[in-house]
């Protein structure tokens, strides 16, 4: 038995888990929160849409490889719990090469990507000619922000919340503080804002990167060319990889589908969706903390190949995923208010966004069982069925959108936003009885 088997499961060893990564997780979101609610304080709506804007071109940037975290995240789960200390290491390595290859491509291709984005997306022209400032500010923070990703996924994997928790604190606080000191101090606008995320994530990097050689000496693994190099376990991590970066895309798209229709029905309607946004973020955030602990737990349980442990993990970890989503849903509908006027001083966005608020309060209890299986899944590395099951409920998002929007504007667009929750949340716990079958084989 491994040391990670060897603890026992109850809700205290959830918790462990989950709170931490709640702490960290609630700082990326907030980002978004203090960057509206810095931007917000000039007048005109296209300051907030452009940064909405911009971020959204980031989300499928850096999110579209987001199975980055995700695989490396299921893959030091698995070798945690089978106690393959060398393979732990070799995951890390394997992941973090990629993770530069990567941020380097979007770097030398970032002014193509620039132009085929906001042309896309459109906008007005002052909303586009700030985004494209911060378009131009964020992505030189590309290696950094992908090898992050790894350096996140590996320690989440074994478990290792508090370090997680550390070096995301450390970006996240960053970030907001620089922003603020950019634009109200320094008095700049959306450049600041890029500016501001570009030395964060660098900053974190060199934190994290500290972080795990520390623990590679408490292991006594560093770089093993030959296994590192290793083809048969490169093909396995680049098949996982594959089906998670279709599925982060299709997540993404359904986003940026939203954010995009938004800005094609006016500057105070992005504006709006944008802060509404924002706080589903944070709670979705916070709810993805039970997600992280799943992941580590299940995969662990699935590396050591114990099945009553795997149904243990999932019970325990859901159980909360969902009272968190429901106590988020309920903040959201009494505070929510309060939360829209803190964040822009422009009336019309005000207005638009009370109306629709109702709707927006319902997303982190219609999605907690959704992100509540991707944890499970990824921990499971059962990443081709959720791949298949995004793309059911990519293709009734679009059907539901196609219908209800030109019927309801915002309304219909909020509302085909609550049916993809929905429906991520059934497929996957369809498929879930014949993942389990597949990995406990007599």
């Amino acid at each position: 038995m491994t040391q990670a088997q060897a603890l026992p499961l109850t809700h205290r060893s959830v918790l462990a888990i989950a709170v931490p990564i709640m702490l960290s997780n609630v700082t990326e979101p907030l980002i978004g929160v203090v960057n509206t609610a810095v931007i917000g304080r000039l007048p005109d709506p296209y300051y907030i849409g452009s940064i909405a804007v911009g971020a959204l071109v980031f989300s499928f940037l850096f999110w579209g490889f987001g199975f980055l975290r995700l695989s490396t995240g299921g893959l030091s789960a698995q070798a945690t719990g089978a106690g393959d200390t060398p393979e732990l290491a070799a995951v890390f390595f394997r992941a973090l090469l990629l993770a530069l290859g990567f941020g380097l491509v979007i770097v030398a291709l970032s002014p193509v990507i620039g132009r085929l984005a906001f042309r896309v997306i459109g906008g007005s022209p002052d909303l586009l000619a700030h985004a494209e400032s911060y378009f131009h500010w964020r992505v030189w923070s590309a290696p950094a922000a992908l090898m992050n990703f790894v350096i996140l996924g590996w320690l989440t994997g074994q478990g290792r919340a508090t370090a997680a928790f550390i070096t995301q604190v450390v970006l996240n606080l960053t970030n907001m503080a620089l922003s603020a000191l950019f634009v109200l101090v320094l008095h700049k606008t959306s450049e600041g804002v890029g500016q501001a995320a570009l030395i964060a994530e660098y900053l974190a990097l060199a934190l994290g990167l500290a972080i795990v050689f520390f623990r590679l000496r408490q292991l006594g693994q560093g770089f093993e060319a030959a296994r590192v190099f290793d083809l048969h376990a490169y093909r396995k991590t680049m098949g996982a990889n594959f089906d998670i970066m279709v599925r982060t895309l299709c997540l993404i798209f359904a986003f940026g589908w939203f954010t995009a229709r938004g800005a094609r029905l006016g500057d105070t309607v992005v504006a709006a969706n944008a802060v509404l946004m924002n706080l589903f973020e944070v709670s979705a955030y916070l709810i993805d903390g039970f997600a992280y602990a799943s992941e580590a737990l299940v995969g662990q349980s699935a590396g050591a190949g114990n099945r009553q442990r795997f149904n243990a993990a999932i019970w325990l970890t859901s159980k909360w995923a969902v009272a968190v989503g429901a106590l988020c849903s309920l903040i959201l509908l009494a505070a929510g208010p309060w939360f829209i006027d803190l964040l822009t001083v422009s009336p019309p966005v005000r207005a638009m966004a009370r109306a629709s608020l109702w709707l927006a309060a319902l997303t982190p209890f219609l999605g907690a069982v959704a992100f509540q299986f991707d944890g499970i899944y990824t921990g499971a590395l059962a990443t081709r069925d959720m791949r298949n099951t995004m793309l059911v409920s990519l293709a009734a998002f679009m059907g539901l959108w196609w219908w209800l929007e030109p019927r309801y504007g915002i309304t219909g667009l909020w509302l085909a936003l609550c049916a993809f929750f929905i429906m991520r949340g059934l497929t996957m716990a369809l498929r879930m009885p014949a993942i389990e079958r597949r990995m406990f084989r007599a």
